[in-house]
């Protein structure tokens, strides 16, 4: 598992979002890698103690981006996943079906949640 993890300034609060080796390959290929431009060397204070992070900033331009992106991604996939799916898959098929559609979701919420300054991408 890979880890995309978001923070607060004072790194106070944060949430990792696990995702598989084949999700993060293709995040890596989308315009996921893209936006924000290369992770910058930034201070945060964390556990109780003051670390250095490859972090993206997440200003409202960079956020746009993020959720445009991840929008259109999960518009795509939802389509996909319906009709891959069909009418009656079983827990297992389900589960694997809508693997990347939720941790979308996931990144998306994180992406949206205001009190996250900065991103992770390792």
């Amino acid at each position: 598992m890979l880890d995309i993890s978001f923070y607060t300034r004072n790194g106070s609060e944060s949430e990792t979002v696990d995702v598989g080796e084949t999700f993060y390959e293709w995040l890596a290929k989308s315009a996921f890698s893209k936006i924000g431009g290369a992770s910058i060397d930034t201070k945060i204070y964390l556990d109780e103690e003051d670390v250095i992070l490859p972090l993206v900033e997440l200003n409202q331009e960079i956020r746009q981006e993020f959720k445009k992106m991840f929008s259109q991604e999960i518009i795509s996939e939802s389509d996909a996943v319906i009709t891959k799916l069909g009418d009656s898959p079983s827990k297992e098929e389900y589960q694997s079906g809508t693997y990347r559609l939720r941790k979308m979701l996931e990144l998306l919420k994180c992406v949206e949640n205001q009190n996250y300054q900065y991103l992770q991408r390792i």
